[in-house]
């Protein structure tokens, strides 16, 4: 009797050290039951959206923050596509290894420069040489948003000065668009518009934000469609008047485009003088703006 207690003794303790020796990452399977690490961490880039269950991600330099459960170390984080020699198995070749720093041992970052033209790729991570890498599918997005020919028209107002409408033409209706048209309005998603109106030009010192205050301004969703307050004659009394617009299109990344025009016009009987496409130059993506008859 003594001898069977002896063994089974024996047996225990070997059972505990061997649990004992068992990595705190839990292997692929694992982690459902209450009180079980996750297998994969949360991985998380800035400028991401999630458009219709697949992870979108801004062109350029991003930030990549990847999140575990419990301390967890080594961690490897992958990007693709690029170039690197050796890599652990179920990386790609054309991955590139990520410098990843952490305090903690659970919240790891590091920086990123995304490329692509609407092509799905992988951020792989990983907690030693032989396990699988944990895979967490990207679009990369680079193209500015586009939303076709914005039309302008002028109509006189009830009692003084003219109004002046915005309307852009849709290319596509904006949930269903054909993605290899133009990945700016349908690879993440065209997401906002806004029409901001100025009496001075507002990239005449700056170029990245106007230097100067709109007098009018409105902000939608899809198909622009902005009409601004009475404009009336300036103070100058020319007989005609100028103002600025400048409509800034945003796509769900973070893409924007921004197209500026003047548009000079007589107050008094709501005609269009000149339709400047490009007074701010380099400052501002190409406008392609009209005149409606």
């Amino acid at each position: 009797m003594k001898k069977l207690l002896l063994v089974l003794l024996v047996v225990a303790l070997a059972a505990f050290l061997l649990v004992g020796c068992i990595p705190s990452t839990p292997s692929e399977g694992e982690g459902e039951g209450e009180g079980e690490v996750e297998i994969c961490p949360t991985v998380a880039v800035t400028s991401q959206a999630t458009v219709a269950g697949k992870t979108y991600i801004k062109g350029g330099s991003q930030t990549i923050t990847v999140t575990f459960a419990v301390p967890t170390a080594p961690v490897s984080v992958y990007v693709g596509p690029s170039i690197a020699k050796s890599l652990p198995v179920g990386v790609p070749e054309t991955a590139a290894e990520v410098v990843m720093h952490t305090t903690d041992n659970k919240v790891y970052t590091g920086t990123f420069t995304f490329t692509g033209d609407c092509d799905e790729d992988y951020i792989y991570v990983l907690t030693c040489d032989a396990c699988a890498p944990c895979k967490y599918p990207y679009i990369v997005d680079t193209d500015k948003p586009f939303i076709g020919e914005v039309e302008i028209c002028i109509d006189k107002c009830t009692c003084e000065g003219c109004e002046l409408t915005f309307t852009s033409k849709k290319t596509a209706d904006c949930d269903e668009c054909d993605p290899t048209v133009y990945c700016g309005d349908c690879c993440s998603g065209f997401a906002s518009w806004a029409v901001d109106i100025y009496t001075k030009d507002p990239f005449d010192v700056c170029c990245d934000t106007p230097c100067a205050t709109p007098i009018d301004s409105g902000t939608g969703t899809c198909q622009v469609d902005f009409t601004t307050a009475c404009l009336e004659e300036s103070s100058t009394g020319s007989g005609e008047r100028t103002v600025y617009a400048l409509v800034t299109l945003l796509d769900k990344v973070g893409n924007k485009t921004k197209m500026l025009t003047s548009v000079t016009f007589y107050p008094d009987t709501c005609s269009v003088i000149e339709l400047d496409q490009e007074p701010a130059g380099l400052c501002v993506d190409t406008p392609d703006f009209v005149v409606c008859d």
